[in-house]
């Protein structure tokens, strides 16, 4: 991998004043307060630009966005220099038949379950540690009062979730892995939990303590007719490692401050 040095000068003069900064270039508006993924996720997409820019595939007076979303121009470049440095390969037909024996739960169709949740909503300027402090101790509580007199998770959520579900005690209904957001689904679907979840479930919109009553396991579908769904789940998960790792490697050569990014969890473009 080669990485050009790039003269960002003239975007060093952004207002550093309690922002974040990738090279100097300001990730945010100085009143703008955003969560640690959200910050995050603008610092890598904002190494992926200034990359895009070092390798010639877009002007070097490309203006820096700081409100997060890129222009068509940045986005095209961005993709243009990922195909090119990332070259990750297919996923072989030994390791999708190997990966579909350990995860066929996955694979099935027509699995629907019946849940009901208390939402920690994450909203501009609020407290992400706090609010992820009392998520875990509302976990903690409707777990101890699992299975006992008194719908306690019911409570919690009429009186502590931001979903309008609360008025019903948290109640989702019947749902099928389309009618959640992925990261949501990844938690619920192929799994045989009943009960309260012992972890928080994390999405875009917040914190989640879940609770799912009930299980339609559906059918599991032979390999071969999910072959290409394996092969496609196997090829994401390498080509995500590949982009981390990259990021990784840029954040090293580059001036950072005001986010930490080891610890980013997905640095993906958004």
């Amino acid at each position: 991998m080669r990485v050009e040095t790039v003269d960002f000068s003239a975007e060093r003069r952004a207002d550093a004043a309690g922002v974040a900064r990738v090279n100097g270039v300001a990730l945010h508006r100085a009143s703008e307060v955003l969560s640690v993924e959200a910050l995050r996720q603008r610092a890598s997409t904002e190494l992926l630009r200034q990359a895009a820019i070092g390798a010639g595939l877009l002007d070097a007076d490309d203006a820096a966005p700081v409100d997060g979303v890129l222009g068509e121009a940045a986005s095209e470049a961005i993709e243009a220099w990922l195909e090119a440095e990332l070259a990750v390969p297919e996923p072989s037909e030994a390791a999708c038949a190997r990966h579909h024996a350990a995860h066929a739960a996955r694979y099935r169709t027509g699995e629907k379950v019946r849940t009901r949740h208390i939402l920690f909503a994450v909203t501009p300027g609020i407290d992400v540690v706090a609010l992820r402090n009392r998520a875990e101790t509302c976990l903690l509580d409707v777990r101890c009062h699992d299975g006992k007199a008194g719908d306690r998770f019911g409570r919690a959520a009429r009186e502590l979730s931001n979903c309008p579900s609360g008025e019903q005690g948290g109640e989702l209904g019947w749902l099928a892995p389309a009618d959640c957001a992925p990261e949501f689904a990844r938690e619920l679907f192929g799994h045989l939990e009943v009960g309260v979840l012992p972890r928080l479930v994390h999405s875009r919109f917040g914190f989640h303590v879940v609770e799912v009553l009930a299980r339609q396991p559906g059918v599991e579908p032979p390999f071969e007719a999910v072959r290409s769904a394996v092969a496609q789940t196997l090829h994401q998960q390498a080509f995500t490692t590949a982009l981390r790792q990259y990021l990784q490697l840029l954040a090293g050569q580059a001036e950072v401050a005001g986010v930490d990014l080891d610890a980013a969890s997905s640095p993906l473009v958004q």
